[in-house]
């Protein structure tokens, strides 16, 4: 196993860079989490400026790229991997832009276990890239990837169960249109979450 932190230094910039933008993406989620099970409703406010803090973030490594003559990770990879924890807080808002303009319409949905699926899905995405701050651990990155896609594989047919019952004929037309577009981008959440640990995995292995 190569050690980061020896090879590198324990304040390696990039590494830092890329916990602070997933502990951002983990933060668009609970916010998120909130707004699924009616504890708060959505501000637009909030969720904009988690994206906009990730995004700076993100333009920063990207200027911290341009700089740095040796990195600790390809920098492919930084980058990848960058675009792709970005990607979850900015989906997020989209779908916190939807569920309020259709709150009124759609009390009677219960997003209940989708909030849970995304809590978890989310803290896996905070690990895995602390994880890999650490060092090549292999076996836990896998193991943590495991469970990534056991949750999106679960989501998935969370989706299913909840369209057939959207489907079966006893909503208004209307709202079932509004509830397959939120549906969609939670699902596209669920993704972004999958995408990440895809990355994470595929660093690790090129680094062992």
């Amino acid at each position: 196993m190569i050690s980061i932190q020896r090879l590198f230094g324990k304040e390696d910039q990039f590494f830092n860079l890329l916990v602070a933008s997933a502990v951002e993406a983990r933060e668009s989620i609970v916010a998120l989490t909130l707004v699924l099970r009616r504890e708060m409703s959505p501000s637009l406010g909030d969720f904009a400026q988690v994206r906009k803090k990730d995004k700076a973030i993100k333009q920063e490594i990207s200027d911290l790229l341009v700089k740095t003559f040796v990195t600790a990770l390809e920098r492919e990879d930084i980058e990848e991997l960058s675009t792709m924890l970005y990607k979850i807080p900015k989906t997020s808002e989209k779908f916190a832009e939807r569920y309020l303009i259709s709150e009124d319409r759609i009390k009677e949905i219960d997003f209940t276990k989708h909030a849970a699926m995304l809590d978890e899905a989310t803290g896996i995405v905070v690990e895995m890239v602390q994880t890999l701050r650490k060092g090549m651990d292999i076996v836990r990155i896998k193991e943590l990837n495991d469970r990534m896609q056991t949750i999106e594989g679960n989501a998935d047919n969370l989706m299913l169960e909840c369209l057939r019952d959207l489907y079966s004929g006893k909503y208004d037309p209307l709202l079932v249109v509004i509830v397959s577009n939120l549906y969609d981008l939670l699902e596209k959440v669920f993704d972004r979450c999958r995408d990440v640990g895809s990355v994470v995995k595929q660093i690790a292995y090129k680094n062992s």
